[in-house]
């Protein structure tokens, strides 16, 4: 099914495919070809990830009725990571400060969807899927923090989070549509498609 671009959460929703495969990429060229400049690119493309994750949060469960407030806190979120690359770029590059801001933005957003998923649960038959990839994200958190040794010399905490994270994303994508074309038939008098 087609989903026209001026539905409003079609804004964030690409953006996330984009801010996400480019941190795929840059965390792809890390793991192949380690430097000091690719170790970067990887931090700082996955905290733009976990940061535009905030964003379509807050576009979806309060942008749609208040987007003055969407414009501020994108604004925010931006001033955000703006400040957070310049520290580990300018200042220090600090592994536990990095951790800890991609933590808190990420415990950040897990509460907000399952709260509004449990408020909308009865009334969005799809809303199962966010919670469903939401907690099993941060089930797989865990390979990142209870570090193991490699499984066949070969497979390490790290490498089951990232493989992991691949049937989340499909998961997510899925409820994104699901809550777009949601969004599209209830507001059909507003989105005439032709």
């Amino acid at each position: 099914a087609l989903i026209p671009p001026s539905l409003p959460t079609q804004i964030p929703n690409l953006p996330l495919s984009q801010v996400s495969l480019n941190a795929w990429f840059w965390s792809t060229v890390f793991h192949t070809r380690d430097t000091a400049l690719t170790e970067k690119l990887d931090y700082f493309c996955a905290s733009a990830v976990v940061l535009h994750s905030v964003y379509l949060c807050c576009v979806r469960t309060l942008g749609l009725q208040r987007p003055a407030l969407i414009s501020i806190f994108r604004a925010f979120l931006l001033l955000f990571l703006a400040g957070h690359i310049s520290y580990l770029s300018l200042v220090r590059f600090d592994y536990g400060y990095n951790l800890a801001a991609n933590a808190a933005a990420g415990m950040l957003t897990v509460a907000w969807w399952l709260r509004w998923c449990l408020r909308q649960g009865r009334r969005l038959p799809h809303v199962w899927k966010c919670a469903a990839a939401v907690l099993l994200l941060q089930a797989l958190a865990l390979l990142e923090l209870l570090d193991f040794p490699p499984l066949l010399w070969v497979l390490d905490a790290h490498a089951l989070w990232h493989i992991g994270t691949i049937p989340l994303n499909v998961l997510f994508y899925s409820f994104l549509m699901d809550d777009s074309l949601y969004l599209l038939k209830a507001n059909s008098d507003l989105f005439k498609v032709d």
